[in-house]
């Protein structure tokens, strides 16, 4: 019976690493479809990024309450977690507590450890999952969290619950052994038989494992996968000041090759387009940024647009980016090769009355806790919809005839622009 219950562990294991794995490279993929853009440069500003960002979570600590409780949930899960080592020995071996046998009474200091950060972990997840669903903050209740991406945060929380309760009633159950929290369950265990005990504690370590494993592969197909992808997020963060512009070298040289013909090289091609259309336009940052959305709603609740009442939310941006892309590469995995299916992230999932509304003021970016930049996006699909369609509103269009004729944004010659300072 021993060795079926280590096979089927050992196979369970398997399968979960490896269906895991295999949506991971999908998600590489997919991110792979967007240009190339090098982000390289600066590897110290980077690293200092990722220990600032990703592991200190400086920008949460605007509301210190609530970055400690995040901080707890994220670093306690993980440390938590490290017993998973022995549990995979454990259970591909067949022992029980095989490390207590090694690290003497440092073994108990470990325990007791991960118990603490357990019982804290699920305090703080109770007080998130109040916030969403009994204060019900504004950001947490706004349209576009309706459906699918509100059931998913409280499917996280309500796993971590589970998942620290199972560790826990699995410690107390293990009459051998008395930890520091969960001694202070085994009262309640008093009624059952040794050999009753042991049946909770064995079906306890199963559903802990078991939940384990569903957890991780759960984190793909969930906006909990900025879990992973916070570190490489923060490395490649962009480290140009926040309100400077990528400009268009492919413009630029079209207006230089204009007013300097005798420039042009030979050999030169028109743009193949300009801005964004789909999402195999943006660069492959701007697509681990849609899969790296914590879908907090800072960026929305900071956006003045969106402070409005206008239809723009920094927030949805990111999450239709990453659903076209998850479509997109769906049609790959289906086709082999991406084949024209009709659609567009540009119109078909972000309209142009989002994007008329941005004013590009750099607050969504600012307020990010994982260096996500919407601006980016919305910059680049306003492009393709002023250059590659000409679709801008008609006060638009007067800046840029005014601008193109006389240098400035107002209807004035040129000679006459200093008029203002004639009394």
């Amino acid at each position: 019976m021993a060795i079926i219950s280590e096979l089927l562990f050992s196979i369970i294991t398997l399968v979960a690493l490896f269906l895991f794995s295999k949506q991971l490279l999908k998600i590489k993929r997919n991110i792979a479809i967007g240009k190339n853009v090098d982000l390289s440069d600066q590897p110290a500003r980077r690293w200092k990024n990722v220990l600032l960002l990703a592991l200190g979570q400086k920008k949460m600590f605007r509301n210190p309450l609530v970055a400690i409780l995040h901080i707890i949930v994220y670093v306690g899960f993980i440390i938590i977690n490290i017993e998973l080592l022995e549990i995979i020995v454990d259970g591909i071996t067949g022992n029980h507590r095989l490390f207590s046998h090694y690290l003497g009474s440092f073994y108990a200091f470990l325990i007791n450890s991960f118990e603490v950060l357990a019982a804290l972990v699920l305090i703080a997840c109770i007080v998130f999952f109040s916030r969403r669903n009994i204060i019900r903050l504004k950001r947490f209740i706004s349209k576009d969290l309706n459906g699918w991406p509100r059931s998913d945060a409280n499917y996280i929380l309500i796993a971590e619950i589970v998942l620290m309760s199972l560790f826990l009633v699995m410690n107390a159950a293990d009459t051998k052994s008395s930890f520091i929290i969960s001694s202070h369950i085994q009262p309640l265990l008093k009624g059952f038989s040794e050999s009753q005990l042991s049946i909770i504690e064995n079906a306890a370590w199963w559903l802990h494992i078991l939940g384990i494993y569903a957890f991780m592969n759960y984190l793909p197909y969930s906006k909990h996968l900025h879990i992973i992808l916070a570190f490489p997020n923060a490395y490649y963060a962009t480290l140009i000041p926040k309100g400077q512009m990528h400009n268009m070298e492919s413009i630029q040289n079209e207006v230089l090759y204009a007013m300097q013909p005798e420039l042009t090289p030979a050999n030169a091609a028109a743009p193949e387009k300009f801005g964004a259309k789909d999402v195999m336009d943006l660069s492959w940052k701007n697509l681990m940024d849609a899969y790296s959305c914590t879908e907090c709603g800072r960026c929305s609740t900071a956006c003045p647009a969106n402070s409005t009442g206008k239809l723009l939310s920094p927030r949805k941006i990111m999450m239709s980016t990453r659903d076209r892309l998850e479509e997109v590469g769906k049609n790959i995995d289906k086709n082999k090769s991406f084949v024209e299916d009709g659609k567009s992230l540009l119109h078909d999932f972000i309209s142009v009355e989002e994007l008329r509304a941005c004013t590009t003021c750099n607050a969504c970016v600012e307020e990010c806790p994982v260096s996500i930049s919407p601006l980016d996006i919305i910059i680049e699909l306003r492009r393709s919809l002023i250059m590659e369609e000409s679709n801008a509103p008609q006060e638009w269009n007067g800046v840029f005839g005014n601008i193109e004729n006389n240098f400035a944004p107002w209807k004035f010659s040129p000679d006459d622009r200093d008029g203002w300072t004639v009394s």
